[in-house]
């Protein structure tokens, strides 16, 4: 994106819907929640205030589970969960955010402001909905 084009920060391009789990959850109920959900990550909520937040995609769950012949109903998902989670900051650019995701070959990370989680972000939606935000707003 050239000078000219506006700052797209976070926050335009974010995913605010996700689901939540419990880390004593089974892999089968995540499984469960993310059909019925339609989606490919669920936040692993805290177990209490000072803890942190956790992810679990669905490529953990065919590295984990899936592929070393696993029973989902036996795994729990705090055996397969990233812990804890990263996290952006809702105002940072996503110039800077794909910059950190390359860095550490993330592929999703929190959106969160004042320890809410806001939303979720991926290389996907920084690309897709980021360039064509910057692009919508230079008009």
């Amino acid at each position: 994106m050239s000078e000219s084009t506006p700052r797209v920060c976070v926050r335009d391009v974010m995913k605010t819907e996700f689901g939540l789990i419990e880390g004593s959850a089974t892999i089968f109920e995540a499984l469960l929640l993310m059909k019925k959900l339609r989606t490919s990550l669920l936040v692993v909520d805290k177990r209490q205030e000072d803890d942190e937040y956790g992810l679990l995609l669905i490529s953990d769950i065919s590295r984990q589970v899936l592929a070393l012949d696993r029973s989902p109903k036996r795994v729990n998902v705090y055996e397969v969960m990233t812990k804890p989670a990263v996290y952006v900051d809702p105002e940072m650019d996503i110039r800077y955010c794909s910059r950190l995701f390359a860095r550490f070959d993330l592929v999703r990370a929190l959106v969160v402001d004042n320890k809410r989680i806001l939303g979720t972000i991926s290389p996907n939606l920084l690309v897709l909905d980021g360039i064509f935000f910057g692009l919508e707003q230079h008009r």
